[in-house]
C-alpha cells in the first residue's frame, strides 16, 4: 500500500497532482532502483539516455496547478466561450445525448480507457457495441458494409475519392465534386488529391458531369443549400463512364429520405455527430464509410465482424485485418491506424436506445420545424433556395444578409453566411418554437403578425412521396430491445463487464502509452461551454476555446523544442501525413519539388510508409542492425544515392525496438547534409519529455500523440488527436482552414482535417496535464517511465530474454521479451502467452511487434510498483506452466494456454478431461481468488471470421450450424 508520496501537500491544501499521476512513491522509487543496481532515478538516465541528446526546457513554464485550481481555470476558459444557439449547420448540428449513456459510457472510465480491440476475447463489449454502429449504418445509407468509424467527414470524403480510384473501371484521373458540397470537405479533398496526381473538378454535377471523362463523382445530400434530391440520375450518368459515386449523407436524415444504396450509389460517407455527440467546437465525431460489399478489401479503416470462438460461440473480432495499413506498409491505400470509436459507440447506443421509431419522431420533428419555419419566411416575403429540404433552408437574403445574420445574433441565434447574399438555417433535434419565432423576428424586424403554431395547422411537409424512404430501418432485434431506462443501463453494464481497459488492470502495450487518464481532465470536456460552440461559430464567441488553445500550442513548442505547433490534425496518422505535407511544400516553394524520396527504417510503424505515400513520396527502406537500432552505413548510402531527390527521413526516437539510438543527433546531420528534412514519429515522446527535445536533437517535424503521451484516453481505438511540432522554416507551411483563418498560416497546405482546429473538445484534457505536472512533474514522468520500464526488464530479464538494449544494458520506456525460444521448446507461441495473461486479468503487451514471436512491454508512469510485479509474476508463473509443457507433465495439444483463455463455461462443463485442474486454469495465482475477470468467450477463431465475413448484427440463430 503506497503510504509515503513524493512531495508534501501544496500551500493550497491540496496534495500536488503529479503525485497522484504517478504511480510509484518515493519507497517504490527506491526498491525499484535497487533492484537494477542504481542510486538514483538520475544515474539510470544518465545510464539509458545519450548525453549528446539531454537538454533542459529552457523559457517561461507556468508553475504547477492544483487540480482544484486547473478547474477552475478551465471553468473560466468555458464562461469565456458563448454558448449561443447555432443554427449554422454545415455538417455540425447540437444534440442531446441521453443522460444514461452520457454517464455510463462518455464519463465512464471502462468505456475512455479501453484500448484498440486487437485482443477480442477481452473486447466483445465494445465490439458489440461497433457492431451495432455498422449496422445502423449501413441499414441508413443501404449499403451492404459499414466501417467502425472515421475520423470526420471530410477525410471520409477523401478516403471514398481514393478508393474510387482504385476501383473505378475509368483510367482517367480526374475526380467531380458538386460544387454543392460542404466547404470543408471540398478544401480536405484539394488537399488530398494534389500529392497523389488527382485532378479535382468542381462544378454542378447535374449538368456538368456527362461532359467530363472522370473516374467518381461526390454528391452531397442534402447540399449546401439544403436541397435533397433523387441522385439516381446523376449516379447513373457516373456509371455509364466507368466511374464511382460517392454520396455524403446526412444519416437523421436518411432515416426518412430514400437511401443512397437504393439510388445507386457505390459509397456513401459522412458524419454521425447529430446522433448525440456534442459539437465540441468541430470534434472529435464519428466519421463513417459504407460501400457495396464486393469493395470490402479496399474499405479503409476496422471493420468489425462476426466470428465463433473454439466452442462455437458467437464472437467478434477485427475482421480481414490482412488489408489494412499495418500489414501492407507502402503497399497501404489508407494511414488510418484507428477511428472514433468512442463516438461511434455514443452513436450506436444514441440509435439503440431510440430506436428506428425514436429516430423517426426526432427527424419528423426536424422536418417539421423546418416546414414551418419554411412557410413562416415565405409569408414574411422571404425567397428561398429551393422547396424540397430536410433540415435546412437557404434564405436569399441579398443586401440584407449581414443584417439578417446579426439581427439573429441579437436573439440569441447563429446563422451562416452562404455568400452572394445567401443565409443557411439548420434545424436540429434541440430546435425549439421559441428559436423559430426568433428567426421570424430577426427576418422580419420585428415580431410577425402570426405564431408558429399558427403556421403548424396549415403547413405540410416539403418532402415529396417519391423522396421518401419506403424501406423499413433498424430491423435488428438489438434496435428494440432497450427502450426503458433500467434496460439500457443493464445493457451498457453487461458490455462494458465483457471489457478489459484500464480502470481494471494494467494494460501494458508497447508503444500505445496506456497511462493515466484522470478524472480531472476528463470533467471538462462535458461542459456545455466546451461541449455546445460550433467550429464555425463567430470567432468572438470562441475566446476561451483559442486561449486555451494557444497556450496548449505554446506548452507543447516549449517541450519539444519547435517553433510553432499545429494543432489540426485528430489522429496519430492525420498528423504524419500533414508533417510530411509541409515538408513536400517546404521544397516546393525553394523550386525542389522533385525531392520525393523519403527513407524509411525497416521497423517502422505501418502508418510511416502509409503516410508517406499518402503524401505523393516515394519510400526506400533503410535497414536496421542486429541491436535494432537504424543501419547507419546504410542509411548514408541511401542518402547519398537519393541525395538530389531526397524529401525527408521518418525516424521513431526513442525506437520501434525499445532503445535510444546513440546515432540519432548525427542521422539527423546527414539528412540535411543531402538536403533532406527530418520527420520524427512522436509515437514514444513518453520516453524524452523534460528530458530532450526534438526539435533541439535535429528533428524539423514531428507529431505528437495527444491520446498518448498526454493523456487523452484512446476510447478503444479513438479519439486521438495527431498535432505537428515544426522549425521556424517549416512553420509557414501549417495546415490551415477556409472557414477560419486563425487556424493557420497564410501559405499554409490547407486543411487535414474538416474542423480548423481538430478534434478541439478534448484538447481540454492534455491542457490540464501539462498545467497540474508541470516542468519538474513532467520530467518526473519521463523518468519514472523509463524505470518502470527497465523494472521490468531486470525482473522479467533471467525468464524471458529482453531483446534490444542501449549502450550501457538499459531500455527507454519499453522493452521487447522474446518468446521465440517457448517455440522451439514447448510449442507455445506468444498468441498462447497473450491468451493465458487473460486469464491472469490482463490485457497482454503488443504483440509479434515490431519483431515476430515477441512481446513489447510499456507499462507507463501511472503504474505502481504492486502493479508492476503483479504483472512480472503473472509472466514468470506462465514461463513455469511452458516448462511442465517442455517437461511433458502437459501435452503440447492440451495445456492452460493452448486452451487460454478459459471462460467461466468452460470452467463448470461436468466434462472436464484436461490434464490439468480447474483451479490451476482459472487460478494460477492467489491473488485472481478475490478479483477474478472472466472472458466471455474463448479463444476467437479469425480463420472462421474471415471465411464467412459478417459485419452487421447476425440473428442469433444464426450461430447455431457453427456450435454444431
Amino acid at each position: 500500500m503506497n503510504t509515503t508520496r513524493t512531495s508534501l501537500p501544496s500551500l493550497e491544501g491540496q496534495e500536488e497532482f503529479a503525485t497522484r499521476h504517478i504511480g510509484p512513491d518515493d519507497r517504490e522509487v527506491a526498491e525499484m532502483l535497487a533492484v537494477l543496481k542504481v542510486d538514483s532515478l538520475d544515474e539510470l538516465i544518465e545510464q539509458a539516455v545519450p548525453a549528446s541528446i539531454r537538454t533542459s526546457l529552457t523559457g517561461d513554464f507556468p508553475d504547477p496547478l492544483t487540480e482544484r485550481q486547473a478547474l477552475e481555470r478551465l471553468s473560466g476558459y468555458a464562461a469565456r466561450n458563448k454558448v449561443v444557439k447555432s443554427m449554422i449547420g454545415l455538417g455540425y448540428h447540437d444534440t442531446e445525448l441521453p443522460t444514461v449513456i452520457l454517464r455510463n459510457v462518455l464519463e465512464n472510465p471502462g468505456w475512455y480507457t479501453a484500448y484498440t480491440p486487437y485482443q477480442p476475447e477481452i473486447s466483445q463489449g465494445r465490439l458489440e457495441a461497433l457492431l451495432n454502429f455498422q449496422t445502423m449504418i449501413a441499414d441508413l445509407t443501404g449499403m451492404e458494409l459499414a466501417n467502425a468509424s472515421m475520423l470526420d467527414e471530410a477525410t471520409a470524403a477523401a478516403e471514398g475519392m481514393t478508393l474510387c480510384h482504385r476501383l473505378a473501371k475509368s483510367k482517367s484521373d480526374r475526380f467531380f465534386v458538386d460544387a454543392r458540397t460542404l466547404p470543408q470537405t471540398i478544401a480536405v479533398l484539394e488537399t488530398r488529391a494534389q500529392p497523389l496526381g488527382i485532378e479535382l473538378i468542381v462544378g454542378d454535377a447535374t449538368s456538368e458531369l456527362a461532359k467530363t471523362e472522370v473516374f467518381g463523382v461526390l454528391l452531397q445530400n442534402p447540399d449546401l443549400d439544403g436541397r435533397v434530391r433523387d441522385l439516381s440520375e446523376t449516379i447513373a450518368v457516373a456509371h455509364e463512364q466507368g466511374a464511382l459515386a460517392v454520396v455524403a449523407a446526412d444519416p437523421l436524415s436518411l432515416v426518412l429520405v430514400k437511401s443512397p444504396g437504393a439510388m445507386g450509389a457505390d459509397v456513401v460517407v459522412g458524419s454521425a455527430q447529430r446522433f448525440g455527440v456534442p459539437m465540441g467546437f468541430g470534434g472529435p465525431h464519428a466519421g463513417f464509410m459504407a460501400t457495396k460489399d464486393d469493395y470490402k478489401r479496399s474499405l479503409p479503416g476496422r471493420i468489425v465482424g462476426v466470428s465463433v470462438d473454439r466452442k462455437g460461440n458467437r464472437a467478434l473480432r477485427l475482421a480481414l485485418q490482412s488489408r489494412e495499413q499495418h500489414i501492407r506498409r507502402e503497399k497501404a491505400t489508407s494511414n488510418i491506424c484507428t477511428a472514433q470509436v468512442l463516438l461511434a459507440v455514443l452513436a450506436g447506443f444514441y440509435a439503440t436506445y431510440h430506436g428506428p421509431e425514436g429516430l423517426r419522431r426526432i427527424a419528423a420533428r426536424v422536418q417539421r420545424q423546418a416546414s414551418i419555419l419554411a412557410a413562416g419566411l415565405k409569408r414574411l416575403g422571404a425567397t428561398l433556395a429551393n422547396d424540397v429540404f430536410f433540415d435546412t433552408l437557404v434564405v436569399e437574403a441579398g443586401g440584407d444578409a449581414d443584417g439578417f445574420i446579426e439581427r439573429a445574433l441579437a436573439e440569441g441565434i447563429n446563422l451562416c453566411s452562404l455568400g452572394d447574399g445567401k443565409v443557411g438555417i439548420a434545424i436540429d433535434e434541440t430546435t425549439e418554437r421559441r428559436h423559430l419565432m426568433a428567426v421570424l423576428r430577426a427576418y422580419g424586424k420585428g415580431d410577425p403578425d402570426f405564431t408558429v403554431l399558427d403556421l403548424d395547422a396549415e403547413v405540410t411537409d416539403s418532402l415529396p412521396q417519391d423522396l421518401l424512404r419506403e424501406d423499413e430501418i433498424l430491423t435488428h432485434p438489438i434496435f428494440h430491445a432497450y427502450r426503458s431506462e433500467t434496460e439500457m443501463l443493464r445493457y451498457l453494464r453487461l458490455l462494458q463487464e465483457k471489457d478489459v481497459a484500464l480502470d481494471r488492470s494494467m494494460i501494458p502495450l508497447g508503444s500505445c502509452t496506456m497511462k493515466l487518464n484522470a478524472t480531472t481532465e476528463m470533467i471538462p470536456i462535458t461542459w456545455p461551454g466546451f461541449a455546445k460552440i460550433h467550429p464555425f461559430a463567430p470567432l468572438d464567441q470562441s475566446e476561451g476555446y483559442r486561449t486555451l488553445i494557444g497556450e496548449l500550442e505554446d506548452w507543447l513548442a516549449k517541450l519539444t523544442g519547435f517553433a510553432a505547433v499545429s494543432l489540426q490534425p485528430n489522429a496519430g496518422s492525420q498528423g504524419e501525413y500533414a508533417g510530411l505535407l509541409t515538408i513536400r511544400k517546404y521544397h516546393e516553394s525553394r523550386g525542389e519539388g522533385q525531392r520525393n524520396i523519403c527513407l524509411i527504417p525497416s521497423s517502422a510503424h505501418g502508418t510511416n510508409p502509409a503516410s508517406a505515400i499518402m503524401a505523393g513520396m516515394s519510400v526506400v527502406v533503410v535497414k536496421c542492425d542486429d541491436h535494432g537500432n537504424i543501419d547507419v552505413e546504410d542509411m548514408k548510402a541511401k542518402a547519398a544515392a537519393n541525395k538530389d531527390r531526397l524529401a525527408a527521413l521518418m525516424v521513431t526516437y526513442p525506437s520501434t525496438h525499445g532503445v535510444f539510438e546513440e546515432a540519432i543527433v548525427d542521422i539527423c546531420e546527414l539528412i540535411h547534409e543531402h538536403g533532406g528534412q527530418v520527420y520524427m514519429d512522436g509515437a514514444n515522446l513518453n520516453a524524452l519529455l523534460g528530458i530532450a527535445q526534438p526539435g533541439v536533437i535535429g528533428a524539423d517535424v514531428m507529431h505528437m500523440n495527444l491520446h498518448k503521451t498526454f493523456c487523452i484516453p484512446h476510447g478503444g481505438g479513438g479519439p486521438g488527436v495527431g498535432p505537428i511540432g515544426l522549425a521556424e522554416h517549416l512553420a509557414p507551411f501549417a495546415p490551415n482552414h477556409p472557414m477560419q483563418a486563425e487556424a493557420g498560416p497564410e501559405l499554409g497546405l490547407g486543411p487535414v482535417s474538416a474542423a480548423p482546429w481538430g478534434s478541439a473538445l478534448i484538447l481540454p484534457i492534455s491542457w490540464a496535464y501539462i498545467a497540474m505536472m508541470g516542468r519538474s512533474g513532467l520530467k518526473q514522468a519521463t523518468k519514472v517511465a523509463i524505470l518502470n520500464a527497465n523494472y521490468i526488464a531486470a525482473r522479467l530479464g533471467d525468464t524471458f530474454p529482453v531483446l534490444y538494449t542501449g549502450a550501457n544494458g538499459r531500455v527507454a520506456h519499453e522493452c521487447i521479451i522474446d518468446l521465440r525460444p517457448l517455440k522451439d521448446l514447448a510449442h507455445v507461441s506468444n498468441e498462447d502467452v497473450a491468451k493465458r495473461l487473460i486469464d491472469y486479468g490482463f490485457h497482454a503487451p503488443t504483440m509479434s511487434w515490431p519483431v515476430p514471436g515477441t512481446l513489447m512491454i510499456e507499462p507507463t508512469e501511472s503504474e505502481a510498483k504492486a502493479e508492476l510485479d503483479r504483472f512480472c509474476e503473472a509472466m514468470i508463473s506462465i514461463r513455469a506452466e511452458a516448462a511442465k509443457i517442455e517437461a511433458g507433465d502437459w501435452p503440447e495439444t492440451d495445456n492452460p494456454l493452448v486452451n487460454a483463455p478459459h471462460t467461466a463455461e468452460l470452467l463448470l462443463a461436468d466434462d472436464w478431461q484436461h490434464p490439468y485442474s480447474r483451479s490451476e486454469a482459472a487460478y494460477p495465482v492467489k491473488g485472481l481468488r478475490g478479483d477474478k475477470y472472466w472472458a466471455p468467450v474463448g479463444r476467437v477463431d479469425n480463420a472462421y471470421g474471415d471465411r464467412n465475413l459478417v459485419c452487421s448484427c447476425p440473428p442469433l440463430d444464426s450461430y447455431q450450424d457453427a456450435a454444431e
